[in-house]
């Protein structure tokens, strides 16, 4: 607080100004003493603007609006009115921290601390909504945090629907990184603009940092109304909950009452604003200013300003939950107003429905996605995604896992405390599998992102395969352990001198009692799953790791031969050499056949080895892609020679002939799989589903 200067007014109505809070584009706020003695905080227009009587006038009509809102949760108007030309409002004075300084002060807020915080500002833009206004700028500094609860301040530009907007010429009018894309835009508002703000309020009290930034503001705002919010750090359950208050779409927003509702915290939680030492010190705050406005009120507008050892407005006070993690997410966030499930609610659980199969393919035309690109994923190489149910699940832009529903691409859920260079690995055909950076396992129910179980002790850095009863992975300490998926405990661990570089190596595979690791010497060798000794060892197969296929007691593989081999000895079964000058790359094995890329070629033969159902002969580029080919429908998806144009092409089977490509001036690098008749492709980020047939 400050000491009034030379201008500043004594009195305002019965208000006695002692001393300036704070000052911006459209006045000054001062601390003052009323009547009875109480504190109160007066807002006064600049006088430049006052001289605009239009303007004046509706700054006091919004005022006195405002006096309509009667819910414990703002701070209430307590008079408003034109005096010499200085249009004023005065308000509850709160002696309490702003939220913006309380997270700078002591950290990003625990998860109980955000339930009960946004609780209770979902429940009072109930009731600001509910006497007709919106607030407008809803945003951590108008937050102040008493010892009763959250307050919001400041109705400098709430208005009623259809009122007009209290801002100057050139003033922005919401704050960048908390307004709603429609006011961006300036279009209609309602009260859902208020609910997008407060859930970049919660990202912002669970992180520590807003959901949308940028290096300048035209930045931020291009960034609201385009792009997803920043949710790196987000517990899955308030992830769920908070997601949609970020709808891009005002009409996909929940209700302030759905907030309040969703987010109504338990019997600890409710207590969190009555306990500890933000309490205590919230009451001290407020008993001094009551004793210092009283004992000043017909003082000099100096006495108030506090001495050295008096509590300043940024010392503040008590340990807020420095926990760290919560909540938001992004507009394609599942719609959990929708049904009458608890705050802790997860998604509902499903399985997708088969997409349909084209009929008739038109040649050479560009196909278009069922959906996406969505840009979302991480950058760079990446593993292939995994299908799973209902969802596609890829390492996320800022952190660990995030998973599209296959059928429309919308967002269902984020898991970001996950390692995203450890890989994912499904199970079976409702979990998959991950690590966290501290190497602890964690399967997860794919649907819904439910934590099924978990293993601190696998010390996993790296998943390499799982098979029926066995998850093989490297550890933190780069050795090789199996780990008995019945009974959750470890089987075995043996040295290994592989090492987790990215997410892309090295590459491995399972079968019923064998792991079969490709190392990046170029040796192949297969560790009996039940003691963890090498049962064989093909020694110089490929140049570097290259993804071996395994389907039920045959292990096919890529590079200098193509080459099936039985799974319990390594013994050849069938073996044939590429062209001249060009190595095979990693095969894809499906029911009918197994189906690799050498050099221009594709070919595909059946799983006797015996002659090709078709060889296709013109990809670009001379050096195949890193990853295998998807095979669905009637279709194989191989991704054309990253030197060169690339892209996806899709070939027919039987015929062999290319279909189409997508994406043809696109280099990758591309990761794919397929489910249910679609096939998921992602490149710099961006996910699309293409249909098949």
């Amino acid at each position: 607080m400050k000491p009034l200067a030379f201008g500043d007014p004594l009195r305002l109505g019965p208000y006695r100004l002692l001393g300036v809070l704070g000052e911006g584009g459209m006045g000054k706020v001062y601390v003052a003493a009323g009547a009875d003695g109480r504190p109160a905080a007066v807002k006064v227009l600049r006088p430049e603007l006052a001289h605009d009587r239009h303007l004046a006038q509706r700054f006091v009509r919004e005022a006195h609006t405002a006096q309509a809102v009667t819910s414990s949760g703002v701070a209430r108007v307590l008079g408003a009115d034109l005096e010499g030309g200085r249009p004023w409002i005065a308000t509850e004075f709160l002696a309490g921290p702003t939220l913006d300084e309380a997270v700078a002060q002591h950290g990003p807020f625990d998860e109980p601390t955000v339930r009960a915080l946004a609780a209770a500002l979902a429940g009072t833009l109930r009731d600001i909504h509910a006497a007709g206004l919106i607030h407008r700028d809803v945003k951590p500094p108008n937050i102040v945090l008493t010892s009763d609860g959250p307050r919001i301040i400041d109705f400098g530009i709430a208005r009623p629907e259809h009122g007009l907007t209290l801002t100057t010429t050139g003033q922005i009018p919401v704050t960048p990184g908390y307004g709603a894309p429609e006011q961006v835009l300036g279009r209609r508002v309602t009260g859902s603009a208020d609910v997008f703000s407060l859930g970049a309020v919660l990202v912002y009290a669970a992180t520590g940092r807003r959901a949308y930034d940028g290096a300048h503001v035209a930045a931020v705002q291009y960034a609201v109304v385009h792009e997803e919010p920043n949710l790196a750090g987000l517990p899955p359950a308030l992830h769920l909950l908070i997601a949609p208050c970020l709808a891009r779409d005002p009409v996909l927003r929940p209700t302030p009452e759905q907030v309040a509702q969703a987010f109504a915290p338990d019997r600890k939680g409710r207590d969190v604003w009555r306990r500890g030492a933000v309490h205590q010190e919230a009451k001290r705050r407020e008993a001094e200013i009551r004793r210092q406005t009283s004992a000043t009120a017909t003082a000099t507008a100096t006495a108030v300003e506090p001495t050295g050892s008096g509590p300043s407005r940024r010392r503040f006070l008590a340990a807020w939950g420095a926990g760290g993690a919560v909540l938001l997410a992004g507009a394609g966030g599942t719609a959990w107003w929708l049904g009458d499930r608890g705050a802790n609610a997860l998604p509902p659980e499903g399985d997708a429905p088969e997409a349909r199969l084209l009929d008739n393919a038109n040649a050479g035309i560009r196909p278009t996605p069922l959906w996406g690109p969505v840009d979302v994923a991480a950058t760079g190489p990446l593993p292939p995604p995994v299908a799973l149910r209902d969802v596609v699940i890829f390492p996320d832009r800022n952190a660990g896992l995030t998973a599209l529903r296959v059928v429309d691409g919308s967002m269902k859920w984020t898991l970001p405390d996950i390692a995203k260079t450890a890989r994912q690995l499904p199970l079976n055909e409702k979990e998959f599998v991950a690590a966290q950076p501290s190497g602890r396992l964690v399967v997860h129910n794919a649907s819904t992102s439910a934590e099924n179980w978990s293993m601190a002790e696998a010390q996993a850095a790296f998943l390499l395969a799982a098979g029926p009863d066995t998850l093989y992975v490297l550890t933190t300490e780069g050795r090789l352990r199996a780990v008995d998926l019945p009974t959750r405990t470890i089987r075995w661990t043996v040295a290994s001198t592989e090492r987790a570089t990215d997410t892309r190596g090295p590459l491995a595979a399972a079968g019923s009692g064998h792991l079969v690791l490709s190392g990046s010497d170029g040796t192949v060798t297969a560790y009996d799953k039940t003691t963890g000794r090498a049962a064989w060892k093909l020694p110089d197969q490929t140049s570097e790791s290259l993804q071996p296929a395994v389907d039920n007691d045959t292990v096919y593989l890529g590079g200098r031969t193509l080459t099936a081999v039985s799974l319990a000895t390594g013994k050849p079964l069938w073996s044939i050499d590429p062209s001249p000058q060009h190595t095979w790359g990693p095969p894809a094995v499906d029911a009918a056949g197994v189906t690799a890329t050498q050099g221009r070629a594709v070919r595909r033969y059946a799983k006797d080895g015996s002659s090709p159902d078709f060889w296709y002969a013109d990809l670009n580029g001379d050096s195949p892609d890193p990853q295998p080919p998807v095979v669905q429908g009637d279709c194989v998806w191989t991704v054309e020679s990253p030197n060169g144009e690339s892209g996806v092409s899709g070939l027919s089977i039987p015929e062999g002939r290319r279909v189409w490509t997508y994406e043809r001036d696109d280099t990758g690098p591309w990761a794919m799989t397929a489910k249910a008749n679609r096939v998921f492709l992602i490149s710099k980020g961006k996910v699309a589903a293409l249909p098949t047939f």
